[in-house]
């Protein structure tokens, strides 16, 4: 169709006459509202843009002759953090004679491994990295699911707490006329005038 036909077409039609495919042969025009198209792909990349995750890498510092309340404090961060579907990176700083024992180092980062085993996985095996040793562990639920779980958990400890605030109020509301009552028969009791 001739381009001062398609522009008579549009004007009749009160829309737009949108080049859809420029390199095309002939190029490809549509008939729309373009304000309203350019509307609606505003919105699909604000979408998309608030249901993207942000992946990020939590840092836990460890020493190879950690004490056992210790070790169990940092690793408690940690499986906090694969909770939450972040990836940990574990360094152990070594110092002085430490230097010369990496291998305490290295057992401690499997050990550690280990133990989150069930929520992570290691992502980059324990290597030395001059006076550190530095391995790092990804969760195996992606930081969207831990966000809908931690959600879902949330909704569902606000619903019993509304729970337990119905029942307290209803178990106040059943008492409050006995104890009126025996509040009145201590009253007439001690009442100097009968």
């Amino acid at each position: 169709m001739p381009t001062d036909q398609a522009l008579k077409l549009a004007q009749e039609a009160d829309l737009d006459l949108v080049e859809v495919a420029p390199t095309a042969r002939p190029p490809v025009c549509k008939l729309m509202d373009y304000g309203k198209f350019k509307y609606e792909n505003a919105q699909k990349a604000r979408e998309a843009r608030r249901n993207q995750t942000n992946v990020i890498i939590k840092e836990m510092k460890l020493r190879p002759k950690i004490d056992q309340h210790d070790y169990e404090t940092k690793k408690g961060h940690v499986v906090r953090f694969l909770n939450q579907g972040d990836k940990v990176k574990i360094t152990i700083m070594f110092r002085g004679r430490e230097q010369h024992r990496p291998e305490l180092g290295f057992r401690l980062l499997q050990r550690l491994a280990q133990d989150v085993d069930e929520l992570g996985f290691v992502e980059s095996a324990p290597k030395q990295d001059g006076r550190n040793m530095i391995m790092v562990l990804g969760p195996h639920k992606k930081k969207a699911e831990a966000k809908a779980e931690a959600k879902a958990a949330k909704a569902e400890r606000a619903a019993e707490r509304q729970a337990e605030r119905d029942a307290e109020h209803a178990e106040r509301v059943a008492v409050t006329p006995a104890a009126e009552r025996k509040q009145k028969r201590r009253g007439e009791n001690l009442d100097p005038d009968m």
